[in-house]
């Protein structure tokens, strides 16, 4: 499934960037020849669609390649990092946009809006379709990178159109400036949630979806655990995310944790976290202590660690569903 589906993103990917490029170069050259600064920011803004993609493609070439030796978690940050590069790319692009068009409040430039509209409504179709395509696929942060800035350029780009007929029937020319300073905003407002997302993924972040307080009370819930520390969640890719933990179990009046009974608590916690957050890769290291009930016994063992790190010799631990 994973397999065919990434052979599909990246026909999807190829398709998108050949029509991206092609999109870019009719903008550029036909915004300079209608003098149309809007034209020119949505080169730029489609420019930076294509980088999108470009680093969105390489990213999903990469999250596809297994885990080795020395990269044991894959290349699934590979495509976390793209979207940050990119967001960040269209950040400055912005900033570009921005001061190019407050200038040109100031010093005002006579626009061609027939060809604007043309162009424009060009761009309105294929991004829509793009747009379309990825919209199957935008559960990935990567390619919902790709997706938000396609679904960006058509928004930006009907607004060219409209423009273009204002400037064509009120004559007014600072409408083109203000159009480019607004497409700047929305480039701006979309690639800070992406560079605030990727960020926190690459800072080992507790993913945005997830609250710690709630898989700390659910593994605290399973009968047995007495205590549960060291606990750290945190993103490997955009969609997949691994826990670390300790916990303290019971020790029954015995003094000693039968390997069942360990086994068994180990699966209720980790079936805990599958259920409720979606956690599959995690590794718990148990401790064992004596309980209140056990005041006849002389000191209480010392920490006795179980570990359920790794492959442990009763179970495995990485139960992925």
């Amino acid at each position: 499934m994973v397999a065919s589906n990434n052979r599909t993103m990246q026909r999807i990917l190829k398709i998108s960037l050949a029509a991206t490029l092609l999109y870019v170069a009719a903008t550029l050259v036909f915004g300079i020849r209608a003098h149309s600064l809007a034209l020119i920011s949505e080169a730029g803004h489609n420019a930076s669609d294509s980088l999108a993609i470009i680093l969105s493609f390489v990213a999903v070439y990469f999250q596809s390649r297994p885990a080795t030796d020395r990269k044991t978690f894959g290349y699934q940050r590979a495509g976390v990092l793209a979207a940050f590069v990119n967001a960040v790319t269209l950040m400055v692009l912005a900033a570009w946009i921005a001061l190019s068009a407050i200038h040109r409040l100031y010093t005002p430039v006579d626009v061609a809006p027939r060809m604007m509209m043309a162009v424009a409504a060009a761009g309105v179709l294929m991004n829509g379709a793009i747009a379309g395509l990825l919209w199957k696929f935008s559960g990935d942060v990567n390619i919902r990178s790709v997706f938000l800035h396609m679904l960006g350029d058509t928004l930006s780009t009907a607004a060219v159109i409209a423009g273009g007929a204002a400037i064509l029937f009120t004559h007014l020319q600072w409408i083109d400036p203000a159009l480019s300073l607004l497409i700047a905003g929305m480039i701006l407002y979309s690639s800070w949630g992406i560079v605030r997302e990727t960020l926190n993924i690459l800072l080992e972040g507790t993913p945005q979806s997830l609250s710690l307080g709630d898989i700390r009370a659910s593994m605290q819930a399973v009968p047995g655990v007495a205590d549960v520390h060291d606990l750290h969640v945190w993103s490997l890719g955009s969609n997949s995310h691994a826990l670390a933990s300790h916990v303290t179990v019971c020790l029954p009046e015995q003094g000693e944790m039968p390997m069942g009974e360990c086994a068994s608590i180990l699966e209720a916690i980790q079936n805990a976290l599958w259920d409720r957050f979606h956690i599959a890769h995690t590794t718990i290291q148990f401790e064992t202590k004596g309980c209140e009930t056990t005041h006849g016994c002389s000191a209480p063992p010392p920490l006795e660690t179980v570990g359920a790190h790794g492959h442990h010799h009763h179970h495995g631990h990485d139960h992925h569903h």
